[in-house]
């Protein structure tokens, strides 16, 4: 179930918590700052769960239309990724990503570290684009 409070657009029941990931020591650089790729990675791996649903089946990243770090991640952070679809196209679905850090000394905070709009396209057994056809319901 979605917060609304966290999300400022209009209707956030359409968000999805796409995933929930812990920001670990590893995912540093020497700085000891949480590197801005390992945040992109998560992004992408939520935007593809919604995608995937979207899509009835495999799809593939074709472009990071946009992406805003808005706040650093820190090491402890409960980063939490929500997703929707902002647009379904033939063979293509446009997801949209924002991402939130819970921080490890208030568990209760919720920080926007990251927006996203990422394209993925559906493709068969062959790896190429293929129509999207079977669309499933929203998971409610």
């Amino acid at each position: 179930m979605t917060d609304p409070h966290l999300l400022d657009e209009a209707d956030p029941s359409k968000w999805r918590l796409a995933i929930r990931v812990l920001a670990m020591p590893a995912d540093t650089n020497a700085a000891g700052d949480i590197f801005g790729g390992w945040l992109m990675s998560q992004a992408d791996i939520a935007g593809a769960t919604v995608a995937v649903q979207a899509a009835a089946g495999r799809v593939v990243t074709v472009a990071v239309n946009e992406f805003r770090f808005v706040s650093p991640v820190a090491v402890g952070d409960l980063v939490e990724i929500y997703a929707r679809v902002q647009r379904l196209g033939t063979t293509s679905v446009r997801v949209e990503i924002a991402a939130w850090a819970r921080r490890e000394m208030d568990p209760d905070s919720h920080h926007h570290v990251a927006s996203a709009n990422i394209t993925y396209v559906a493709v068969g057994a062959d790896g190429r684009p293929r129509p999207i056809t079977a669309r499933r319901p929203e998971p409610s």
